[in-house]
């Protein structure tokens, strides 16, 4: 009987895993448990967005108008965390994204329209994207994709996972899982020593290591196109 019992207490304290109808690999972690904090308006600071780009709701819903190109950052920095959030375009096409580890001087930089030049950003991109960016056949989107793809921008360094960009600089994701426009779409962020994983809609699709800086802000992207984020939690770890 104290066995039966110790093992009914371990499991309270394990991340929540889908188990009806999806396979058991699907690990649907959502912030919920110790140490689990959720992220609103009095965690967020204004880099180089308008004062109406970004609106945080009492419901943990998260509006954001696209205009200008712009980044919020957290009020304190993060080094070993993990983090979930569901996140939708509300135009097609649209792009945004999450920043970790961003560098403070680079966010110092930004005195108008633009993103830090220092960070690794896991992609928050529409399907439709892709469509537009090939309409006409003039050009091939082989160099991007619309389900998570993770990477290190300006002077960051980051060894991405396999499969990788052609250019060796992003972690392609191994599944195409991300839902179209209006939609919601999870995210499970997972930093830890200087390594990133991604895991969207329940399953790990990539990632990197050996990330430089391995500190730093966490940051949402407002990229030209209405998005919207909801249940953003954070657990530091040690």
């Amino acid at each position: 009987m104290k066995t039966w019992i110790m093992f009914v207490a371990t499991l309270a304290f394990l991340p929540t895993f889908c188990l009806a109808e999806e396979p058991v690999s699907k690990a649907c972690i959502d912030g919920e448990g110790p140490g689990w904090v959720a992220l609103g308006k009095d965690d967020f600071v204004k880099v180089n967005s308008n004062d109406d780009t970004w609106k945080f709701n009492d419901n943990g819903l998260i509006e954001c108008t696209g205009q200008p190109v712009s980044v919020t950052r957290s009020v304190k920095q993060y080094t070993n965390f993990e983090l979930v959030c569901q996140w939708r375009h509300l135009k097609s096409a649209g792009n945004s994204g999450l920043f970790v580890w961003t560098i403070p001087e680079k966010l110092e930089e930004l005195k108008g329209p633009g993103l830090p030049a220092g960070g690794i950003e896991v992609q928050v991109l529409d399907l439709g994207y892709k469509e537009a960016y090939e309409e006409g056949g003039k050009r091939k989107a082989d160099w991007f994709t619309c389900h998570g793809d993770v990477f290190p921008v300006g002077v960051s360094k980051m060894t991405p996972f396999p499969p990788i960009s052609p250019n060796g600089n992003r972690s392609f994701p191994s599944k195409d899982l991300s839902k179209g426009v209006g939609e919601w779409n999870h995210y499970y962020v997972r930093a830890i020593n200087g390594e990133v994983r991604l895991w969207v809609n329940g399953e790990e699709v990539s990632g990197g290591k050996d990330c430089q800086p391995a500190t730093g802000f966490l940051c949402l992207e407002s990229e030209g196109s209405p998005v919207e984020f909801r249940g953003l939690k954070i657990r530091e770890l040690p």
